[in-house]
């Protein structure tokens, strides 16, 4: 279908469905509408309290792994006896903390922050539709998310508590422990509903409603990369979906999807009918596992173009190159998961096989970030709090995927696997890298959301400690993991005699982690203050972008656009010969 033909297809959704001359409840405006926009703020403040709850469940692994045996000051007595005898910390509570952190801030912060909130957001807005394709499943999709997440956390308040088996829910352990693991199964197959929904509501919306000349050329980079990153939903998450299912069938109906025959358990052998494979699961969950990587990565990646393009006031360097690297990168990801399992037994072959798809998927990301490096090089950069954000992520996240290097190669991965070595790779892609990412686009497009601008000083209040801690929280990580302190010791390691060299660093980075936590009061009181306080913009396009986003009121209204959208150039059409101004929007014919 033509973006001419889906735009006129699009205009009669509209009319049909959100004609403004009926005036809306506070109801249907705020809390079940079906505006783009509204969805992405409602997924905005959802995903920004499971960050918090998922940040605070890591302090209280942090104390416990920097301070074992010691009292939580305080709140320690808050969490019972069962959980916390005296205020000291049992170790089956610090295996559901850590089992709801990961879980929490994957599945619930991160994912829905870059994929749904930006998404929801910006996709119409960029492309110059009025709406997304489905308004209605939209609506739906977030209410999913809603009810999965409320879902999950209700486990707390269950008599054993929530899972305890690791955000992979690893067999046979998840299949035979206590209720808490079929909460976080029904939760899971809740919160993977929505994100199918979503997806295949952006896909629709990008192939079918572009504005007039919205050719694939001309979309914008952040577009290119929620397209990817919604492929890579649609197809990953369905065997996680089924593997859910089946270990749901495991703990309920008694089945032995997982559950291999002779399995010991309390001392006898347990009374199933076996014959399941425990790493049948492992493969399930790493199939979507790795993809899942760059479902985190890839927002961030077009949030962190978009501002580095407008604010070095330069076209991309190899834009066309980062569109295939995108597409490639987004393909090979599924090809690589068994890089996880190199300690199961696999053949030399496979294992050959899985260490070269994990070199080669390494070679996109180092081109788009390169290319990002290089749009730096003769930018009259603006070091506005977007961009530091925005830069910051650049060496943050190339450091992340350098140190994933030695886990790609099995001789490598052996003695480095499950240790703080992992934990510090994986953290320093998705905390110091994604994590800043999206906090720029935050700071970004406030301005077109609410009309105002973030208070710059408290702004800097955030960025600088945010920066400094994540680095003194993860980088002694990768030491600790190099000396084989294992990730998952209760007490940090002490229980070895080959770790006391290095668990003084423990203690550096609960500090640092308590730091974080005190950095990101100036945030919190930024975002809140500034949405009614905050100064005015004073025009639609504040940052002097030419993207189509900056084209609507500010903030846009329902249906986005005051006039038909027609693009006339590329999305980054900075310092062009012969402009008078050096930005020229993609919808004014004239430069």
């Amino acid at each position: 279908m033509s973006s001419k033909h889906g735009q006129a297809h699009h205009d009669s959704h509209d009319s049909a469905h959100h004609d403004s001359s009926h005036p809306q409840s506070f109801w249907s405006q705020y809390v079940f509408s079906t505006d783009h926009k509204v969805i992405g703020i409602q997924y905005l403040f959802m995903s920004l309290f499971f960050l918090l709850v998922g940040f605070c469940l890591m302090l209280l692994m942090r104390w416990q792994i920097a301070y074992p045996g010691q009292p939580l000051p305080v709140i320690g007595k808050f969490f019972g006896e069962n959980n916390m005898p005296g205020g000291v910390m049992l170790p089956e509570f610090y295996n559901q903390l850590g089992a709801m952190h990961g879980t929490i801030m994957v599945f619930l912060g991160i994912v829905p922050l870059g994929f749904a909130v930006f998404g929801n957001y910006l996709i119409p807005l960029q492309i110059g539709a009025k709406d997304m394709a489905f308004p209605r499943l939209n609506m739906f999709s977030y209410w999913s998310f809603f009810a999965g997440g409320m879902l999950m956390l209700s486990s707390f308040f269950l008599p054993g508590g929530p899972t305890g088996n690791g955000w992979t829910a690893y067999p046979p352990l998840s299949d035979i422990s206590h209720d808490g693991q079929t909460i976080w199964l029904l939760s899971m197959f809740i919160i993977i509903i929505s994100s199918l929904l979503s997806s295949l509501n952006f896909i629709t919306t990008i192939f079918q409603l572009r504005a007039p000349g919205m050719t694939f050329e001309r979309l914008p980079f952040f577009i290119w990369a929620q397209l990817i990153t919604s492929f890579l939903l649609l197809l990953a998450f369905p065997p996680l979906e089924g593997a859910a299912f089946l270990q749901l069938f495991d703990r309920v109906l008694g089945s032995s999807f997982f559950l291999p025959t002779g399995l010991f358990v309390a001392g006898k052998i347990a009374d199933i009918s076996g014959g399941g494979n425990a790493l049948l699961w492992q493969h399930l969950f790493w199939f979507l596992g790795h993809p899942e990587v760059y479902v985190l990565i890839l927002p961030a990646l077009g949030i962190v173009t978009e501002i580095i393009a407008c604010n070095t006031r330069k076209n991309i360097s190899g834009f066309g190159m980062m569109r295939w690297s995108v597409i490639f990168l987004g393909f090979l990801s599924f090809v690589v998961w068994s890089h996880h399992t190199y300690l199961t037994g696999m053949g030399t072959n496979i294992t050959a096989f899985f260490q070269t798809t994990t070199m080669i998927i390494s070679i996109p990301s180092i081109i788009i970030v390169s290319a990002l490096f290089i749009t730096l090089w003769g930018g009259s950069i603006r070091f506005n709090m977007p961009m530091l954000f925005a830069l910051a992520f650049l060496p943050m996240f190339g450091f992340g995927g350098l140190t994933g290097l030695p886990l790609g190669l099995a001789a490598t991965d052996v003695p480095l696997h499950d240790t703080y070595y992992v934990i510090g790779h994986f953290h320093y892609v998705v905390a110091p890298g994604v994590i800043l990412g999206l906090f720029a686009g935050i700071y970004y497009w406030f301005p077109k959301a609410t009309g105002r601008k973030m208070n710059d000083i408290l702004g800097h209040l955030h960025f600088w400690p945010t920066l400094i801690t994540m680095n003194f929280i993860f980088f002694p990580m990768l030491i600790q993991g190099l000396m084989g302190v294992n990730r998952r010791m209760y007490d940090g390691g002490a229980t070895y005699l080959f770790s006391h060299n290095v668990l003084y660093w423990n203690v550096v980075e609960t500090t640092a982690a308590f730091i974080l936590a005190l950095a990101q009061i100036p945030f919190i009181f930024n975002f809140f203050y500034s949405i009614w306080n905050g100064e005015k913009v004073n025009s639609d396009n504040p940052w002097h972008s030419s993207t189509l986003e900056w084209a609507t009121p500010t903030p846009p209204p329902h249906g986005n656009f005051a006039k038909p959208i027609t693009v006339y150039r590329d999305p980054y059409s900075y310092s062009l010969e012969g402009a008078p101004k050096d930005y020229s929007p993609q919808d004014q014919k004239e430069i």
